[in-house]
């Protein structure tokens, strides 16, 4: 299973030119609004 999720990522990376610095910061991204969804719909 992690095999084939470092494949994907890298078929991703390769097909839209990102770098690893890129992917980075759209996993940090979807994370922190992933995170503030959670916290509006579920602390509020």
């Amino acid at each position: 299973m992690i095999e084939y999720h470092k494949g994907l990522v890298e078929y991703l990376k390769n097909k839209t030119g990102l770098s690893n610095y890129g992917v980075a910061w759209i996993s940090f991204f979807k994370g922190l609004i992933l995170g503030l969804l959670i916290y509006h719909f579920f602390i509020i």
